[in-house]
């Protein structure tokens, strides 16, 4: 390729990037002085014309004409006269030659690191106008086709070939990619590692979440509803807060959509993951009401100073308070900004025994179907027992009959 040619290429390129023309003009000259300097020790005294458009590129070196026997005939921007007069016969001293340099007169080396260096710039340009282009966007959602699944990271091309990642720790644990497939995620961020940008997409983050409520509810996308607050267990649970800005919008109910029609999409995108949309209030108690929704509370004490909560639940409700593995007091906990201790609430009557069920927070699921297949299925009941017999009867291991004892004891303390 010669310089005519690689001119054109970096201005065909440059139009395909809508790089404008004086930054592609510039970057140009900068490689062409670049190669003057290597040759001449300075570029003070040369013009550079380029034609970007045909590949033209002229060098001429502007000198003023001095006396054979000047003292300044040895500096870089003059000729003696009888040079000059070899370029042209009518010159006289005082006046200026403009001599038009061939890039062949650089040499080949010359020649070979200046495309060289063009080609290095238009790799620095284009890392540089990614780098950009996805730093204006991150928190969108984009679009990426699957190309290379790997242990750490999903790669995926975008719609101008350009790649971009899915580490595994911002994938939804239940995602299951295959190669060729489309994947939706949101910009999470742009850096640059050994001078190129990596580009980091995320589906865990709640951000993410917040993105498809915008694509699915006009409401929000209007902003006629705004989402206050925004906590997952990716996959598994989220919450999500909102709140209307006109009286005649219920913010739920426009979220959730006809029997379900606006958030089936959204659960659907997120491996179904079960959502619950709460209703925004400036009234803390009522927002942990809501926020521990299904579970009904009977009373709460709230300790501002130390960020605390206690709630107090009748024991039927403690289960649907903690949730599945403890996620629905861990995530209204992170969405109301306060730690949530939960307590049972008995009366007189309950005080005599508890359902083993209510205990699923303290005690594994498995150690309580195995108890409850002996025929114990309350609290009195495993302690009517001496632990020699209930290691006997059950395919439990001392210690783990040890620790359910113990709290058992602890209810009735």
């Amino acid at each position: 390729m010669d310089i005519s040619n690689l001119i054109e290429s970096f201005a065909d390129f440059a139009k395909q990037k809508n790089i404008d023309r004086p930054t592609m003009i510039r970057i140009l000259e900068d490689v062409f002085r670049t190669m003057i300097k290597r040759k001449y020790g300075t570029d003070d005294n040369f013009d550079i014309i380029i034609n970007a458009d045909k590949g033209d590129l002229e060098i001429w070196r502007i000198r003023e004409i001095v006396d054979d026997d000047s003292e300044d005939i040895w500096e870089h921007d003059k000729i003696s006269l009888s040079e000059a007069k070899k370029i042209e016969p009518d010159f006289e001293v005082g006046e200026e030659v403009s001599e038009q340099i061939e890039i062949e007169d650089f040499g080949r080396r010359a020649v070979t690191t200046a495309r060289q260096t063009l080609l290095q710039k238009v790799k620095d340009l284009e890392k540089d106008i990614l780098y950009q282009k996805y730093k204006d966007i991150v928190g969108e959602i984009i679009t990426g086709e699957v190309y290379q699944i790997l242990s750490k990271e999903v790669l995926l091309i975008d719609g101008e070939g350009n790649e971009i990642a899915i580490p595994r720790g911002e994938q939804i644990p239940k995602d299951r990619y295959r190669k060729g497939e489309n994947v939706r995620a949101i910009v999470h961020k742009v850096e640059m590692v050994n001078g190129s940008p990596k580009i980091v997409l995320s589906r865990t983050s709640p951000v993410f979440m917040e993105r498809l409520f915008e694509q699915e509810v006009p409401e929000v996308y209007d902003g006629l509803i705004t989402i206050k607050k925004v906590v997952r267990e990716p996959g598994e649970r989220a919450k999500v807060a909102v709140e209307s800005y006109d009286d005649r919008i219920d913010p739920v109910g426009a979220c959730v959509g006809m029997k379900g029609s606006r958030i089936h999409s959204i659960v659907r995108e997120l491996q179904n993951e079960n959502i619950d949309v709460i209703n925004y209030t400036e009234n803390l108690e009522l927002y942990i009401q809501r926020a521990l929704s299904p579970a009904k509370i009977s009373s709460m004490k709230v300790d501002k100073e130390n960020g605390r909560v206690s709630v107090f639940l009748k024991p039927d409700q403690v289960s649907l308070a903690i949730g599945k593995g403890g996620l629905n007091i861990k995530l209204a906990s992170r969405l109301v900004g306060m730690e949530i201790d939960v307590f049972r609430e008995l009366d007189g009557a309950q005080e005599e025994d508890v359902d083993l069920d209510e205990f699923s927070d303290e005690i594994e699921s498995w150690v309580i179907d195995e108890l409850k297949r002996i025929g114990l299925d309350s609290a009195k009941s495993v302690l009517a027992l001496n632990k020699e017999e209930l290691v006997r009867r059950t395919d439990l291991e001392e210690e783990t009959v040890d620790t359910v004892m113990d709290v058992l004891k602890k209810e009735f303390e």
